[in-house]
């Protein structure tokens, strides 16, 4: 293994990276989440230590003790976020300080040492200059996944005294399987995402796994996502498994829940409201209910219905499922809003459309 000393990194070189040519195959096909990068960056935090043994080396598995923290109670978090190679070659990421603020706020909730912004975002550039050629051409891009879990070893309640926070990467195609075109949502009516109070808005991986069971339901109706509603009433459209909703009305105008603790602040969201500003476009981010949804769908009052993430971008929600009937939105297959934001937050991202937001990150 070649190893060098790189700013506060310690970086060792993997001597079993796959070659060149084994990877160009891999890459023609790389899916979502099953292909990894050569690399893996790490962090440990002690209490009374604090960050320390800052390292980039070789993708490797964790060795855990039984007892360790993260198996028993679940305290670790995670970001999702991208690199893309652009037409002059280099490579840019979209609005990582946006994750690396959120990361730190995601911390704070789940009573965890907060990681400095600033190597939080050296931690990802490290990884991603690394394993730069590992980005697929075209449309495909690298997702990056940051975590952090608590690694003490013991079996009280209460926050760990030791974490673990690590960076690795996996190149990308298509989210769902059908590409593009529009998704078939189920409407969820016996499970919640979240609750107020609760860590509706940290990205930590209890809020997911407290969602699969509602999204297997989804799949056993033929429907790609699931669409939860609020833990109160039962009433209040709040967002998908893993992404945030709009809906685009017959004036102009845009929908779209409400940041209230339950639900996720996406930065795609984000993006996605201050874009469709730009071009003129009203949005809204208020209460909106099933009920709502379905009468506007069925008089035409609501043309378009999207959602977007990190992953999928921007998707256009064609079809809702529920035990009380299905019902469709517009044509079914999306709409101009939809395709004008998702064609403009795609171009910014991968350089080909004016960023004057400055959102792109140059490494």
């Amino acid at each position: 293994m070649d190893v060098e000393q790189k700013s506060r990194f310690t970086v060792t070189r993997s001597s079993q990276a796959v070659a060149a040519d084994q990877r160009a195959i891999l890459l023609a096909d790389p899916g979502f989440g099953r292909l990894f990068t050569d690399h893996m960056v790490t962090i440990r935090y002690t209490e009374g230590q604090g960050w320390h043994s800052h390292s980039v080396g070789p993708r490797e598995a964790f060795q855990l003790d039984p007892a360790c923290a993260v198996l028993h109670y679940a305290q670790e978090i995670f970001e999702g976020m991208k690199a893309y190679r652009l037409a002059d070659g280099s490579v840019a990421m979209f609005r990582p300080e946006e994750n690396a603020r959120r990361f730190a706020e995601s911390a704070e909730r789940m009573a965890m040492p907060v990681l400095p912004e600033a190597l939080f975002l050296e931690a990802v550039e490290e990884l991603v200059k690394i394993d730069a050629d590992w980005i697929p051409q075209g449309e495909g891009s690298l997702y990056l996944r940051p975590f952090m879990f608590a690694s003490e070893t013991f079996l009280g309640v209460r926050p760990s005294n030791e974490y673990i926070f690590c960076v690795i990467a996996s190149p990308a195609g298509a989210y769902f399987k059908g590409g593009s075109k529009a998704v078939t949502l189920w409407v969820s009516e016996h499970y919640t995402r979240a609750a107020r109070g609760g860590t509706g808005a940290a990205k930590c991986g209890g809020n997911y796994a407290a969602s699969l069971v509602a999204q297997k339901e989804a799949i056993g109706h033929g429907c790609d996502q699931v669409v939860f509603l609020d833990a109160a009433e039962n009433k209040w459209v709040e967002e998908l498994g893993g992404m945030n909703v709009f809906f685009v009305m017959d004036d102009g105008s845009i929908v779209t829940p409400p940041l209230g603790g339950t639900i996720l602040p996406g930065i795609t969201r984000n993006s996605i409201i201050t874009l469709a500003r730009a071009q003129g476009h009203v949005v809204r981010e208020e209460p909106y209910s099933f009920a709502q949804w379905r009468a506007d769908a069925a008089s035409g009052t609501l043309r378009e219905a999207f959602a977007c993430g990190t992953a999928a971008v921007v998707t256009a929600i064609g079809t809702v499922k529920s035990n009380d009937g299905d019902f469709t939105i517009g044509n079914g297959d999306g709409g101009m809003v939809t395709e004008k934001l998702r064609a403009e937050l795609t171009g910014i991202q991968r350089g080909t459309v004016a960023d004057p937001a400055n959102w792109v990150r140059i490494l």
